[in-house]
């Protein structure tokens, strides 16, 4: 299936014998640096682009050949710019991207194959994070595979304050092919498929039907689509050209990180990470690095949960966990006050959406709470119940005697004086756990607070 997919997006969705749109020129050194290497290296027969001086001017798309690729691969105007640019402007960026593709493709890779996807669709990933599991965007998506809340959880990754699976390497991986597999269903081909993955399949719909263009290519040169999305699979296209063959493009000796390989246990309920960390025989910091995931030093305190340890420790993990007494393993988290209720009033301009964007909560509680059925018969003034959520008192063990560290919820209008005065502890003490700089502190934000 993996195989067949890419044939049929050749005759379903493509014509190349369509000119593409006069791209933005590249900057004065890209242009320079591409028209430079094209005069040294004429033979090369898989461009037919003529070269002015002002940039690069494209005479016809051309299709790749041969059996490297499993996604369909053209070279244009629009391809080559971002091959040139990834080679000069970012070329250190790439450079790491490169070096961290060696931890993450083979696993992504697997995942794809799996799902009977080309599995050069990795190369999303590497555009959208340079396979970096806690990046984030200034839209709030996050992970290598770029994920905004809602999407994955529609497609089963759980988002909240123990976890943020977007952020794990093989499971944002099985959501992207799940995502992945219902776009090229919708669309019959991989390039529309890419688009929407970067714009959402709405504005691909809609700018398809306002135009009435079923080809990529077509589609872009139209205003229909952000800028963005246009760069979108021409910047996949030149990172998967340039991952393949990273000599040729003038990267060379890049030494890659090697494959990311573990164990994983299923362990109880608040299991502290420490106590992992010790029983695998690494550090914390490793442990971190295998579940990039858990945002917290334990486990989620309302189901078992698996961690990956370092490859080839099981046994001795077992061996250590199991003969440790409770208190060393896990941590024991109770809630320090039941949740509470506060009353919102709908302004103008307010979605359900974004109301529970600004107090941290979920949509589905929201709708919940309120006895919501149609978010979108909001009425200015309607009065809303939002739910405050709970702080946890997490009661550890450490050096024989026991601490106890509490998770408080900022409230509107609270200082970092007021919250260290309630709790006995001074503000420099708040500020050195929770590794703030300021004052500054914002509502919903937690904070750590150690007490005696």
């Amino acid at each position: 299936m993996g195989i067949v997919l890419p044939l049929i997006f050749f005759f379903s969705c493509s014509l190349y014998d369509r000119k593409t749109s006069q791209v933005t020129k590249p900057p004065e050194e890209v242009a320079n640096v591409f028209i430079k290497e094209t005069e040294v290296a004429p033979q090369q027969d898989i461009y037919t682009n003529e070269f002015v001086a002002e940039g690069i001017k494209e005479e016809a798309p051309m299709e790749m050949e041969g059996a490297n690729f499993d996604i369909p691969i053209v070279i244009n105007d629009r391809v080559q710019y971002f091959i040139t640019f990834f080679q000069t402007v970012v070329r250190d960026r790439f450079a790491q991207w490169l070096k961290r593709s060696g931890r993450y493709i083979p696993i992504m890779r697997d995942v794809l194959r799996k799902y009977g996807l080309p599995e050069d669709l990795v190369y999303l990933a590497m555009i959208e994070s340079g396979f970096n599991p806690t990046a984030r965007s200034y839209r709030q998506a996050v992970g290598p595979w770029q994920f905004i809340e809602g999407t994955a959880r529609k497609y089963g990754l759980r988002v909240d304050w123990w976890v943020d699976e977007r952020r794990d390497p093989i499971k944002s991986t099985i959501a992207a092919a799940r995502y992945l597999k219902d776009l090229y269903d919708q669309f019959q081909c991989w390039y529309l498929a890419a688009a929407s993955y970067n714009a959402g399949e709405g504005a691909v719909s809609r700018a398809m039907r306002r135009y009435q263009v079923e080809d990529y290519w077509q589609l872009i040169e139209y205003p229909g689509l952000k800028q963005e999305t246009k760069e979108y699979v021409p910047k996949m296209i030149a990172a998967a050209l340039i991952a393949k063959n990273p000599e040729k493009y003038g990267f060379k000796d890049i030494e890659y990180d090697p494959p990311l390989e573990w164990d994983e246990v299923v362990l109880p309920p608040g299991t502290s990470l420490e106590a992992v960390a010790m029983c695998a025989k690494t550090s914390l910091e490793e442990i971190k690095n295998l579940n990039p995931h858990l945002l917290r030093q334990s486990t989620p305190p309302d189901t078992s949960y698996p961690v990956r340890i370092p490859k080839g420790r099981e046994a001795i993990f077992w061996e250590c966990f199991l003969a440790l007494p409770l208190p060393k393993k896990q941590l024991m988290f109770v809630k320090a006050k039941s949740n509470h209720l506060r009353k919102y009033k709908v302004q103008k301009g307010d979605t359900l959406f974004k109301i529970s964007k600004r107090f941290g909560v979920s949509l589905q509680e929201l709708k919940v709470v309120n006895r919501i059925k149609d978010p979108s018969k909001l009425k200015i003034g309607q009065e809303l119940l939002i739910p405050e959520k709970e702080r946890y008192e997490v009661k550890t063990v450490s050096k024989g005697r026991t601490n106890k560290k509490v998770v408080h919820v900022v409230r509107e209008g609270e200082t970092l004086w007021r919250i260290a005065k309630s709790y006995g502890v001074s503000v420099e003490d708040l500020k050195r756990w929770n590794k703030l700089e300021g004052k500054t502190i914002r509502p919903h934000e937690r904070l750590l607070i150690y007490t005696d």
